[in-house]
């Protein structure tokens, strides 16, 4: 193991937007963690800009694509290897929005559930030996997946886990944003499941794991809208982040540069004032409720039983699973 590091700390999706911004927050706060951002490509070599931009050396980039499962299960062996130092905290911060036609993975399943739940599930899986005592899990959800918000987003709909994976024909022919929210709704079902299991896991061996999730709140010009018209492209990249204030004032306050939702996000993986936190899910700073169907606690139970059963290929990811 490393000496030079007390702690590491792994953000899914840092290149851009919110996860940059959260990677660089956590690494000025933080400079005797090492900081890894974990993504398909880092064409702006993001790592190397936060380094320069602080004066430090703690943030690496590794690819990582969590639409393949060979290829997470993959970096969960390099990770081991590489012998990087326990994990203080893992952001499981990358997401797909696909306003398209439906789209699968090479494993077959749909692209939008499994970038944003599936590959972080089995990457949570294996790499839980390699997790610090008082560990944090934070997910990024959305305020998309709570249709009480009315967030101009197709209604979040979640009936079985399998229904995501495998859309039924007539899901299939739905608009993609409705797979955005139901999938962030699946992140905010993931969460409470995961609490509870952490609960027990404390309590039986000492140690003090977390998870919370957060809605970041709308951030034009992030690169959430890739996959839009050139129009709505326009209007996300050039337009709306320079009229934030207005809009704030005519659409909702939950409105951020990708800076403040950024040092959020890095406050629930590295906060001193909410450490020990668990089960909570927050907008922006503020801890609200999550909406109605995320407490459903069957619904909780189909999504743990479904990706354990699905995704484990062997006993010994099934035990790291079930976490008995």
């Amino acid at each position: 193991m490393s000496v030079k590091f007390e702690r590491s700390v792994l953000i899914t999706g840092g290149t851009t937007g919110l996860g940059y911004h959260c990677a660089l927050a956590i690494a000025r706060k933080c400079p005797n963690y090492q900081v890894i951002i974990a993504s398909r490509s880092d064409l702006n070599a993001s790592a190397e800009s936060i380094n320069q931009s602080l004066n430090q050396d703690n943030v690496k980039f590794l690819p990582l694509d969590l639409s393949s499962l060979a290829n997470v299960r993959a970096f969960a062996e390099d990770w081991k290897r590489n012998q990087f130092a326990p994990i203080q905290s893992l952001v499981f911060n990358a997401a797909l929005q696909l306003p398209g036609e439906i789209e699968y993975t090479g494993d077959g399943f749909e692209k939008t559930f499994a970038v944003s739940h599936i590959g972080h599930a089995l990457l949570f899986s294996l790499l839980q030996p390699c997790l610090a005592d008082a560990a944090r899990v934070v997910i990024t959800s959305s305020g998309t997946h709570d249709p009480a918000q009315k967030t101009g987003l197709p209604d979040a709909k979640y009936t079985t886990a399998e229904d995501l994976a495998h859309p039924p024909a007539l899901a299939a022919r739905e608009k993609g944003r409705k797979r955005y929210s139901s999938a962030k709704l699946a992140n905010t079902l993931y969460m409470y499941a995961l609490h509870g299991r952490f609960t027990s896991v404390n309590e039986k061996t000492g140690k003090n794991w977390t998870v919370t999730s957060m809605d970041p709140g709308l951030m034009p010009g992030t690169g959430l809208a890739r996959g839009a018209s050139k129009v709505e492209m326009f209007l996300w990249l050039r337009v709306l982040p320079h009229i934030i204030p207005l809009l704030r004032l005519l659409l909702t306050p939950n409105i951020h540069l990708p800076s403040e939702s950024g040092a959020a996000l890095a406050r629930l993986a590295v906060g001193a004032d909410v450490e020990g936190v668990s089960g909570v899910y927050y907008e922006g700073l503020k801890e609200i409720r999550s909406s109605e169907d995320s407490y459903d606690q069957a619904k909780q139970e189909d999504l743990w039983k479904w990706t354990l059963e699905t995704v484990a290929c062997n006993e010994r990811e099934r035990l790291a699973f079930s976490m008995d």
